[in-house]
């Protein structure tokens, strides 16, 4: 059993919050602050508790170096500017200095620590560095669900030196929706996968086989499967040394009455070049010296009547390549399908969650999962070391 925050007495008590603050940074500020606002409700229930809250995080790759360019600072200036009262930024998140700051925190107070992976220790999960972090802590939470895949020592070594543990909200919400996923979802399921990759997915595809209904496949891995068919595909993008894989995968899902649905048409061009003109095929076959960059309008009316009568979706990897404007519609209908539609819809990916945002669509789906890898590997039915770290 994994506790919540709201089953841990926290009043009073100094809590360590591990959150997702790796954050775009432009000339020294914030550029998109989603990551630091979807962190706001546990960290303001702390605050309410009259709990001393020690919030901790990575930012980029800094490669186990103090590297001013991944300093946490701006995000404490920002997280000041969000909560509307004065953050204390540690200079470091281990070491005397910083233990005096925890000591010094009053009920109510929040402390940022910088940059995790300023040392190595963090992403070997260091026990000494682990004990450190603990040091004059009574809960920990974990709120980063990005992280629960990684077996770092802020997500897994900490546990070990802190008496209570629990979960976020964020990560609650992430627990509860992708786990409603393999455990109980409405029927029909659909699944929609898409991205460049057949290879990044098979984990995936094997594991959820066994729950949905079907598959609809977009994005460059669809000519992986459709040359497995004896498509012609053109110069599209395969994955020549995967295709008996493709193969095998289609037959699988098949043999277990579970119907894999391909694009019947294409967007190509004969480069990605900004230049190229696009076009559309007629049918499924793209011409020679064409490659597809998108699924055609008839996919996009094929696929929305096969979603018609579903009740749930999970959606991970885009139908094109959707920073283009000419190959973004077959992106933007998938993710307006979804906005419209009145079953539980699930988006897991960065690329996914990215297209949502561009086309205005994030706040119309159900559950948009924060963590790319730590949503696939929990959909692929591994246990995160996140998630066992906080087992009771």
């Amino acid at each position: 059993m994994i506790k919540s925050v709201k089953d841990l007495e926290i009043r009073g008590k100094t809590v360590f919050i591990r959150v997702d603050f790796n954050v775009p940074l432009s000339d020294g500020v914030v550029a998109d602050d989603t990551r630091i606002r979807a962190a706001l409700p546990v960290i303001r229930y702390g605050i309410e508790q009259s709990a001393r809250v020690v919030l901790a995080s990575h930012l980029g790759r800094p490669k186990g170096k103090r590297n001013p360019a991944f300093s946490l600072a701006p995000v404490a200036v920002k997280l000041s500017e969000l909560l509307a009262q004065d953050v204390v930024m540690a200079g470091d998140c281990v070491g005397e200095d910083v233990r005096h700051l925890v000591q010094g925190l009053s009920g109510g107070q929040v402390l940022l620590l910088e940059n995790l992976r300023f040392h190595k220790a963090e992403t070997a999960n260091d026990p000494e560095f682990a004990r450190q972090l603990a040091s004059g802590i009574d809960v920990y939470i974990d709120d980063a669900f990005g992280s629960l895949h990684r077996a770092h020592a802020s997500v897994v070594g900490i546990t070990e030196y802190v008496p209570e543990k629990g979960m976020g909200f964020l990560v609650q919400k992430e627990y509860d929706s992708l786990g409603k996923l393999l455990e109980n979802p409405d029927k029909p399921f659909f699944a929609i996968l898409g991205g460049a990759k057949v290879s990044d997915k098979i984990a995936v595809i094997e594991n959820l086989s066994e729950r949905v209904d079907a598959f609809i496949i977009g994005g460059a891995m669809a000519y992986t499967f459709l040359k497995a068919q004896d498509v012609r595909v053109g110069a599209s993008l395969v994955e020549q040394d995967k295709l008996d894989l493709a193969a095998t995968l289609l037959n699988k899902t098949s043999q277990r009455g579970v119907q894999m649905y391909l694009p019947i048409d294409h967007v190509v061009a004969r480069s990605a070049e900004p230049a190229g003109e696009r076009s559309v095929t007629e049918d499924v076959h793209v011409p020679e010296g064409m490659m597809g960059f998108d699924i055609g309008p008839q996919s996009v009316q094929f696929f929305h009547g096969l979603l018609g009568n579903a009740r749930t979706i999970f959606w991970n990897g885009p139908m094109g390549m959707f920073e283009d404007p000419r190959f973004e519609d077959g992106t933007r209908a998938v993710a307006e399908i979804l906005a419209a539609h009145p079953g539980f819809t699930v988006v897991g990916g960065g690329d996914s969650a990215a297209a949502l945002g561009k086309f205005g669509l994030k706040d119309r789906i159900s559950h948009v999962s924060t963590g790319g890898g730590a949503s696939l590997e929990f959909l692929e039915g591994k246990v995160l070391p996140g998630f066992a770290a906080l087992e009771q």
